[in-house]
């Protein structure tokens, strides 16, 4: 594979260009990481109150909706979203995952789970006391998520 960049000062962003004789699976995968990439650098607009937020997308936590709203939780803080969880769910990268009805956690800073076997379980996040309960239908695809992340898949 060859890789090389053109500088072209006319150019108002960046622009990746895949040139291939076929469209295979390493193709594939070097399009979607490119595409994830751009996704995980992007900022969220969030909400406190009066106030306009730009964060960026990987200091997310999670995500967590109740009664009428949606939050986004960072390590230290937690702000208001004007996004529905499930259109949140088709614009985040793959790192993100729901894992409940009213939840979609950054798999990224899963420090800890504690299986349930009749009730939720818990993950506890990294640096912080905040922690997240998945449903026993969401657990399975967790734990594969998590594991896929290790072996580097």
């Amino acid at each position: 594979m060859k890789v090389k960049i053109e500088i072209d000062e006319q150019l108002t962003q960046e622009e990746v260009i895949i040139k291939c004789p076929v469209l295979n699976e390493r193709v594939n995968r070097i399009y979607q990481e490119v595409t994830e990439l751009e996704k995980r650098e992007q900022n969220l607009v969030l909400y406190k109150e009066n106030t306009e937020f730009y964060i960026p997308l990987q200091k997310v936590l999670f995500f967590e909706t109740d009664s009428s709203c949606i939050s986004a939780h960072t390590a230290n803080d937690m702000y208001q979203i004007r996004i529905r969880l499930y259109e949140l769910e088709e614009i985040l990268p793959g790192n993100f995952m729901r894992v409940s009805k009213s939840t979609i956690l950054n798999t990224r800073y899963v420090y800890s789970i504690t299986k349930n076997l009749t009730a939720s379980s818990v993950v506890q996040l990294l640096s912080t006391h905040k922690q997240v309960f998945v449903s026993r239908n969401y657990y399975k695809a967790l734990k594969s998520r998590l594991e896929d992340k290790r072996m580097g898949i």
